[in-house]
């Protein structure tokens, strides 16, 4: 008979971004812990709220699954004497087993035939088995900070106050931190800080509502919405679109009431994205504007009580918004007194990094690197470049960005254009911290994207240079976020740069602070840049295998731009109905070839047709593909490629490449090796799977 398995722990609050993690991560673990101890059960769901996690799993079996297992005993030339009778380590091995030496039989195994015998292992019951993996369970549960309390060991991302475990009507039993699970919840911490006993999930979620609790986190974040859109109306307003906000506080409070405040009109004065940086990150409270999109002097917070008066407790809220608004505002006046010009010498004062220098260092370097690429692919925009370059850091010692940090280049435009700076310049300053997180928009003008691409380089070059190299756990300078960056810019712009060309600028500018050879790290952010590639194709949407990208970047990925359509390319010829014998022919080429000849192929010591013939056409095919190549037609290149493969199939039928004379041999190692060569401008063939 299956069961329901009901898991919550309680807890003193813990932060919004700790619970869906914490809650995804209980739904697998589970599932996989059941499947591997072949409980059967139905499909995980999970729900929480600041104060609780839950897991609720129906239709679990009330015992695993019996199992046929195989046990093998001894050698049957051990087991039985020159007269076929059973040895003393045949009945041995069968009162091991609980069986006479009739029940045995013979397996034939690798090393011959050895005893064996077939149980039938009967399941245990799964309540058994789950109550033994409770308390390892709670505690594996991932938080980015756990914490201990009192004078227990054990962690957990904020106090545990109760545990209620159950299969079906019955506790499983376990504790942890010296909390013994049961069956009952919690109501509201002060609307309803009550005792509930668990009977079932649909019941328990009713018996939460009713006391001041939403279980359910979709449920609760639409309720937040929805009461927030009418708050907002109340003053003739409406929310600022913020689902990120949205997430966040759905995850703070249990029973969501929208309050709606106001603050003084002079702060509309201060741009936009400050007075929204202080409002949102600073208060957690929703921001409101009118039909065409401009601040009003409102705001919308979520209670997590119900108040007496609603108004006295959005006085308060305005209180303290109003204190973080005045000093965003006595902030931003101070600043505005001071030149950016004038702050970029104080950045000689903030250290980057003590292995790689200061903000400034790292700003003229990157300006060097700016000014190399503006020089290849906009020469009429260096002067925006070089301007935005210089200015681009110096709002990191403003008062605004050093109490709101979350603000740099956004308060860097805003001063660049109070002092007049042109708009590509202040638009720069901004932009060239894009893309600054996951799947975010990358700078749209080139001024932008230049500068996004020099100042994320830098920084690879030269944590790679000193040694600071992510780990599968840390990155703490964000390298692969910012080499998937330089990526997305140099494809969604698109830019034709040299990545070798601008790494070994970068690298000549860090000379002085490298701890290892230069070629050296030029190597292994090249493989690191391949592998983000390689990730960010694998996950584009567009379907190339695994195989495909790697033979396409083995080509090389200086062109980011033509290694993807090189990608695009070789997975349409790949669909190709005779691929697989052209791949067939490719690959024949490059294995027969252990050390590439060096030497020139020399036509005088052809003594077949063959070689002629496949040397002649190889010129040929050389040509065409090189020309297609250079104007990026790499399906051309792939078909003329193609067209060598008769060629290469009358090479191998009609000579002996490893022939006994020297000279002969190796030239026919030359002509492959060239063939090779040939092939390999496009893709390494030997590395795409044909069936």
């Amino acid at each position: 008979m299956a069961q329901t398995l009901y898991i919550e722990i309680g807890t003193e609050e813990m932060p919004a971004g700790y619970i869906q993690p914490a809650l995804e991560w209980m739904s697998a673990w589970m599932a996989k812990f059941l499947d591997e101890n072949r409980i059967a059960h139905g499909e995980p769901s999970v729900a929480g709220t600041p104060r609780r996690l839950v897991l609720n799993i129906p239709g679990v079996a009330e015992a695993q699954q019996a199992v046929s297992i195989e046990i093998v005993g001894p050698p049957k030339s051990a087991a039985y004497d020159a007269e076929g009778k059973p040895t003393k380590a045949a009945e041995g091995f069968a009162k091991g087993q609980g069986v006479g030496v009739a029940d045995l039989g013979i397996k034939l195994t690798p090393k011959g035939e050895y005893l064996c015998v077939s149980k039938e292992e009967a399941g245990l019951a799964a309540r058994e088995i789950i109550e033994r993996a409770l308390p390892d369970f709670i505690a594996r549960i991932p938080f980015p900070k756990s914490m201990h309390w009192s004078s227990y060991s054990v962690t957990f991302a904020r106090p545990v106050q109760w545990i209620a475990a159950m299969l079906g009507n019955e506790v499983l039993e376990c504790s942890y931190a010296l909390v013994r699970s049961g069956k009952k919840s919690m109501g509201h911490r002060f609307m309803s800080p009550v005792w509930i006993e668990v009977k079932d999930f649909e019941s328990h979620r009713d018996n939460l509502r009713k006391n001041y609790v939403i279980l359910d986190i979709a449920e609760r974040r639409e309720l937040i919405r929805q009461g927030a859109d009418k708050a907002a109306a109340e003053v003739g307003g409406k929310i600022l679109a913020d689902d990120e906000l949205l997430d966040e506080v759905t995850q703070l409070v249990e029973f969501p009431q929208p309050l709606v405040g106001r603050f003084e009109d002079k702060y509309l004065e201060l741009p936009p994205e400050l007075l929204i940086t202080v409002i949102k990150k600073h208060q957690r409270y929703f921001a409101v504007t009118d039909g065409a999109g401009a601040l009003l002097p409102y705001f919308v917070t979520i209670a997590n009580i119900v108040p007496r008066d609603f108004s006295v407790v959005a006085a308060g809220n305005a209180r303290v918004v109003r204190a973080r608004l005045e000093d965003a505002r006595f902030y931003y006046g101070e600043d505005q007194k001071v030149r950016l010009d004038d702050r970029v010498e104080h950045l000689k004062g903030v250290v980057f990094h003590s292995k790689i220098g200061t903000s400034f260092e790292k700003m003229e370097r990157f300006s060097e690197l700016a000014l190399m690429l503006a020089e290849r692919v906009a020469g009429d925009r260096m002067a925006e470049v070089r301007r935005a370059a210089k200015l681009c850091k110096a709002d990191l010692v403003s008062g605004v960005v050093g109490e709101f940090p979350e603000l740099q280049g956004i308060m860097g435009k805003t001063y660049a254009r109070l002092q007049g700076e042109r708009e590509a310049v202040c638009e720069a300053i901004y932009e060239h911290y894009l893309p600054n997180r996951s799947g975010g928009p990358v700078p749209q003008r080139i001024e932008g994207a230049l500068l996004s691409i020099a100042d994320k380089i830098d920084t690879i070059a030269a944590c790679f240079g000193v040694g600071l190299l992510p780990t599968g756990t840390t990155d703490p300078f964000a390298l692969r976020r910012q080499t998937l960056g330089i990526i997305r810019i140099v494809l969604e712009t698109p830019l034709r740069i040299s990545l070798g060309d601008l790494l070994d600028r970068a690298l000549k500018l860090l000379s002085h602070k490298l701890t290892q050879p230069a070629e050296n790290v030029k190597q292994n952010i090249a493989a690191f840049f391949e592998g983000r590639l390689h990730h960010y194709l694998a996950s584009s949407g567009e379907g190339f295998s695994p195989d495909v990208i790697d033979a396409a970047l083995a080509s090389g990925i200086d062109d980011l731009l033509e290694s993807v359509e090189k990608t695009k390319a070789l997975a349409r010829f790949t669909l190709r109905p005779d691929f697989a014998a052209l791949a067939a022919a490719f690959k024949r080429v490059a294995n027969i070839i252990k050390a590439p000849e060096t030497a020139p192929v020399d036509v005088s010591l052809f003594n077949s047709p063959a070689e002629g013939v496949l040397f002649n056409e190889l010129i040929k095919a050389e040509e065409a593909a090189g020309a297609m190549l250079a104007r990026s037609d790499f399906a051309g290149a792939l078909e003329a490629m193609a067209q060598l493969k008769p060629m290469i199939d009358s090479f191998f039928d009609s000579v002996l490449v490893m022939d006994s004379d020297e000279s002969v041999r190796r030239n026919r190692l030359a002509l492959l090796t060239r063939t090779r060569a040939f092939f390999n401008r496009m893709a390494d063939f030997r590395k795409i799977q044909t069936s």
